[in-house]
């Protein structure tokens, strides 16, 4: 169990092309910063889809079909990304490969022949052509799918850091990568961790507000950091299933609070494409606390449901 302490720890380091870190109170115990880089790095290894040797990778490139078989972490993002899409009516989707890499969103150019292709071809749903043997450790795909887990696997890495913090026998914790968030319990003063909803096109990561996060994670999605701009039009990294193509004029962001970091990262993409007013009613009617933030001519616009409600 943690002691009280004033000192508070940072630990941190690379993953996902971004930062990972925890905090903690008091002193952390020494194995505790390699076993975290070690969970993220084996989550990396497991999901990028930056590395053609990734698991990931492999499977997408791998003949229909037939059943291949998968690490444990892989299967089961897997398969809490087929939940969640059906949850959605498909909002989140993880068969977007295709669309991101032509779109350039993977670090490579626009492809142009590859966006024609894209957008001509019926888009076929990951929920519709995967199958799962979770007892065997296996995975098929029953059509051409390349899957992209960008919207779920970092509330995933998220979720084990804070596996491997509690492991370590410490109670209280902030677990971080990037704008995914989750706290183990308050901090050791009882009180909950102060967390920042930042404010989208904000040039300092400035503040838009100031969450209690207890026991809880948080996850945003916005098209404040990675976008494209064409004649003026801000395109989204978030993509449209519908058009396998970046999203129009949806929100600036979504702000989501789940149990779990996966549930809440997942769920802030799919509330992005859904857009406000159908994100709103699935959020009240599905018990989610969920926060959009519009841009107006004027500035800013929140509206909000469950602790984010006005």
């Amino acid at each position: 169990m943690q002691k009280m302490s004033t000192e508070r720890s940072l630990l941190q380091g690379k993953t996902m092309g971004t930062l990972w870190s925890v905090q903690i109170d008091g002193a952390p115990p020494p194995a505790l910063q390699a076993a975290l880089q070690t969970a993220v790095e084996e989550i990396d290894h497991q999901m990028s889809n930056w590395s053609e040797s990734s698991d990931l990778m492999r499977f997408n490139a791998a003949e229909v079909g037939v059943w291949h078989p998968l690490p444990a972490h892989l299967l089961c993002v897997l398969a809490e990304g087929l939940t969640i899409s059906r949850a959605t009516g498909g909002a989140f989707e993880m068969n977007l490969g295709a669309a991101v890499r032509a779109w350039g969103f993977n670090g490579a150019p626009i492809n142009v022949d590859a966006l024609q292709a894209a957008s001509a071809a019926p888009h076929i749903q990951a929920s519709l052509a995967l199958e799962l043997d979770l007892a065997a450790g296996r995975a098929r795909k029953t059509a051409d799918l390349w899957l992209d887990l960008a919207g779920i696997a970092k509330g995933y890495g998220v979720d084990r850091l804070a596996e491997v913090v509690q492991s370590f026998g410490i109670d209280h914790a902030l677990c971080a990568i990037d704008g995914e968030l989750r706290a183990l319990g308050t901090q050791t003063n009882g009180t909950p961790w102060p967390v920042a909803i930042e404010r989208p096109d904000s040039p300092d990561r400035a503040a838009y507000s100031i969450l209690a996060l207890d026991a809880a994670a948080v996850a945003t999605s916005g098209d404040y950091r990675h976008f494209l701009t064409i004649k003026g039009k801000r395109l989204s990294h978030t993509m449209d299933p519908q058009r396998a193509a970046p999203l129009l004029d949806g929100p600036a962001s979504v702000s989501v609070l789940a149990p779990r970091c996966l549930q809440a990262d997942a769920m802030a993409t799919a509330l992005m494409v859904m857009g406000e007013a159908d994100g709103l009613a699935f959020a009240k009617a599905t018990g989610i606390s969920a926060l959009f933030l519009m841009r107006e001519a004027n500035g800013l616009r929140a509206s909000g449901t469950g602790v984010f409600a006005a």
